[in-house]
């Protein structure tokens, strides 16, 4: 009888211990596609060039390894300003893509808005990037001073 209660203890005691231990917690997930550059003064004075108006950019990175087709995913600020990639755009594995405000040709690193105004504030803004759900994927913030953050 005692071997059987020492064994019943031994396992109660076990199965408290297991469950009284706490897992540690959990680290957030480096998004897929992260923001992982906001240029938001362009240098020089703000002339609205198409020159500057490109030199404001958002850098865009695939943080995973493989690529991922950004169609219909929108980059944002805080007013509602809104980038769309309308058609299919794939971002290969590690690469970066760049959001230009102005107007330019497109290519494989770089995209361009089209606008004729600034969007990112010098005083402090908010960039999203959404998937084709509208989630949020990766959002950067910055104050009123500098001219570029790194998220």
């Amino acid at each position: 009888m005692r071997k059987k209660m020492g064994i019943v203890l031994a396992v109660a005691g076990a199965t408290l211990a297991v469950a009284t231990t706490t897992a540690a917690p959990v680290q957030a997930a480096t998004p897929a596609i992260q923001i992982s550059r906001v240029y938001y003064n362009s240098p020089g004075s703000d002339t609205r060039s198409n020159t500057s108006l490109n030199a404001e950019n958002v850098r865009l990175t695939n943080t995973r390894s493989v690529s991922i087709n950004l169609k219909y995913w929108t980059l944002r600020d805080n007013t509602g300003y809104t980038y769309k990639f309308a058609s299919d755009f794939k971002l290969a594995p590690g690469a970066s893509v760049y959001i230009h405000t102005g107007k330019g040709t497109n290519t494989s690193a770089h995209r361009y808005w089209g606008r004729a105004s600034y969007v990112w504030n010098n005083t402090g803004d908010k960039a999203t990037v959404r998937n084709s759900a509208g989630t949020a994927i990766d959002t950067c913030s910055w104050g009123g001073t500098g001219s570029v953050t790194y998220c």
